[in-house]
């Protein structure tokens, strides 16, 4: 088994907040990301990918093929949206980077494994010092 890993940027406004909550608990649990005029990060997306090593080619997955997944179905639809408001793929949940790692790690799971690999992890920095990483 070995693993290989891609990494792609976008960049994206979300605000964290509960529709039910006043504004005060909003700010109260969610500080500054509740503002009501959004905010933005730079993110950056590590996909890694696991499997056996193809004989013919050498890859365990043709990183054009990786590449052109995650840009389709995932940087594509993130990059330079509102994630509450453009994302269709996020609507209706909270755009917290820990809930955006898990539904990119669903979105790309079957065409990572159209490919014959297995999806691993998806690591997401929201900012430099805060990234989570998500197996499955």
């Amino acid at each position: 088994m070995i693993y290989i890993t891609r990494r792609e940027r976008f960049n994206a406004a979300h605000k964290l907040y509960r529709q039910e909550w006043s504004d005060e608990q909003n700010l109260e649990i969610f500080g500054k990301c509740s503002n009501p005029n959004w905010h933005g990060h730079n993110y950056e997306l590590y996909v890694t990918v696991k499997g056996e090593i193809n004989p013919e080619t050498g890859f365990v997955i043709d990183l054009k093929e990786l590449k052109k997944i995650i840009t389709v179905y995932v940087t594509n639809e993130l990059d330079h949206r509102n994630i509450n408001l453009d994302v269709d793929f996020m609507k209706g949940k909270m755009a917290s980077t820990e809930v955006l790692a898990v539904t990119i790690f669903e979105v790309l799971k079957p065409h990572v494994e159209n490919q014959g690999a297995i999806l691993h992890s998806i690591k997401l920095y929201e900012t430099e010092n805060n990234f989570v990483e998500y197996f499955g």
